[in-house]
C-alpha cells in the first residue's frame, strides 16, 4: 500500500437506508473522508440513483430484493475487477464470499446481549447472518468501548482485534435561539427532550415517572413535560397510559419522527435532555444536543458514560427519585444549567467527523496491507 492510491468501497445502498442512524453514519463519515484524504477513491457499489457524498463514485450492482442476496451475489460479483484497496460493510451484515480485505462496523450487539430488548429477537437466521458476518470479517469496527466489550462476550472475538471509532454530531448542530415559529406545534417550555425512537429499553417510563413527580411538587415545574422525538416503536401506547393513569396526560408529548431542521430547534429549546436508556452502543443523541449546549442528564450504563464524561449528570437509570431531583435541579437552577451547558459544549468538541474519518482510514490502510504468511500466524 505504501505511495498507492487508497481504493475503499463500500456497501451503497446505505446512503439511501431506511434506518436513519446507518444513514447519517455513511453519509457524515464519507463526507469526512473525502475531505480528509482527496487522494482516496471512494466507490459507492450498488448505491441508487440517488445524492452521494462528494467525490464517491458509483459501481453499479444487480439489485435482489432481500439484503440476503445482496450479501450472497449483488455485492460479490459487483466489486470483481473493481480493483479495491478494501471494503467497508458499515452496518452488521457484510458479502458472504469473495470480498477481501473486509472491514465490518457493528454498532452494537443488543440482539445478541439483551435480545429481550431488540425486534430481532425471534429471527435466527438474521442473527446468524450477524454472527457469521462478524466472524468472517478481516477487521471489525465499533462505536464504543462498550460495543467492544460487548462483542467479544457475544462472538468470542478478541478486544486487541476491534478498532473503537467513535462517532459525532453532525455540524449543523449548534447553540441558537428557540424558534417557535419554526415548529408546527411547538411544545410549550420548559420541556424535558428525548431524541430516538420509543422502544422498551430507553426506559422512558423512569423519565416520565420523574417528571410527573416534578410537575407535583414544584411549582416551577407545574408544566414541565416528556418531549419525544423518534418512531414509535411499541412503546408509545404504555407512556402515554402512564401520564394518564397519573391524572396527567398533558405530561407527555410524542412527536413521532421529525426532520433535521425540527430537530435543531427541538433541541434549542429544551431545558434539558433526558437519556435513561439501559443499553446503547453509542448514544448520537447525547452529542448532538451537548454540542447545542443543552444538558444532559443520562443512565450511568452502557456507552453513555463514555460519552457525557463529567459534562453532565449520569444517575442509575432506574432510580426514580434521583431523576426527580436532578431534573428539578437543572430546570430550575440557572446557574447549574449555565455550567451544565458550558461543560456540554467542550464536551462534544472532543468528537468529530474529522476525527471519525482518521481513525477509520487508518484501519482502512491496516487492513490493505499484504499479510504474509508469518503475520497471519502470529
Amino acid at each position: 500500500m505504501s505511495g498507492s492510491v487508497l481504493r475503499i468501497g463500500v456497501d451503497g445502498r446505505a446512503f439511501s437506508s431506511p434506518a436513519g442512524g446507518v444513514r447519517r453514519y455513511v453519509w457524515e463519515l464519507y463526507r469526512a473522508m473525502s475531505r480528509v484524504e482527496p487522494s482516496a477513491e471512494l466507490v459507492a457499489v450498488g448505491a441508487s440513483d440517488g445524492d452521494l457524498p462528494p467525490g464517491m463514485r458509483r459501481r453499479g450492482a444487480l439489485p435482489f430484493p432481500t439484503n440476503l442476496g445482496w450479501m450472497a451475489a449483488s455485492i460479490p460479483l459487483a466489486v470483481r475487477g473493481a480493483g479495491l484497496s478494501v471494503y467497508h460493510a458499515p452496518a452488521y451484515t457484510a458479502p458472504l464470499w469473495g470480498v477481501h480485505p473486509q472491514v465490518l462496523t457493528i454498532h452494537d450487539v443488543s440482539y445478541e446481549r439483551r435480545a429481550e430488548w431488540n425486534a430481532y429477537k425471534d429471527d435466527r437466521v438474521r442473527r446468524l447472518f450477524y454472527r457469521r458476518s462478524a466472524l468472517a470479517a478481516d477487521r471489525i469496527v465499533t462505536d464504543s468501548a462498550f460495543s467492544r466489550e460487548e462483542i467479544t462476550d457475544a462472538y468470542g472475538i478478541p478486544e486487541d482485534e476491534i478498532a473503537v471509532v467513535p462517532l459525532a454530531a453532525a455540524e449543523v448542530f449548534t447553540p441558537g435561539e428557540f424558534d417557535k415559529a419554526d415548529l408546527p406545534a411547538p411544545p410549550q417550555q420548559p420541556y424535558v427532550l428525548h431524541v430516538g425512537d420509543v422502544h422498551v429499553r430507553r426506559n422512558l417510563t423512569t423519565a416520565l415517572a420523574a417528571i410527573l413527580a416534578s410537575r407535583r411538587s414544584d411549582v416551577r415545574c407545574a408544566a414541565l413535560s416528556l418531549v419525544c422525538a423518534g418512531i414509535d416503536r411499541g412503546s408509545g401506547t404504555a407512556l402515554a397510559a402512564q401520564a394518564q393513569a397519573a391524572g396527567d396526560p398533558a405530561a407527555l408529548r410524542l412527536l413521532g419522527p421529525v426532520s433535521e431542521d425540527v430537530l435543531l430547534n427541538l433541541y434549542r429549546g429544551a431545558s434539558l435532555l433526558a437519556y435513561p436508556s439501559r443499553y446503547e452502543g453509542f448514544g448520537l443523541p447525547i452529542l448532538e444536543a451537548m454540542q447545542c449546549g443543552i444538558p444532559v442528564i443520562g443512565a450511568r450504563c452502557a456507552s453513555i458514560p463514555e460519552l457525557v464524561g463529567d459534562a453532565g449528570v449520569l444517575l442509575d437509570p432506574l432510580d426514580v427519585s434521583a431523576w426527580h431531583a436532578a431534573i428539578v435541579e437543572v430546570v430550575t437552577n440557572h446557574m447549574r444549567r449555565a455550567a451544565l451547558s458550558a461543560a456540554s459544549v467542550a464536551r462534544a468538541a472532543q468528537f468529530s467527523w474529522t476525527r471519525t474519518a482518521t481513525e477509520m482510514l487508518s484501519v482502512f490502510r491496516d487492513a490493505a496491507q499484504p499479510r504474509t504468511p508469518s503475520a497471519e500466524a502470529s
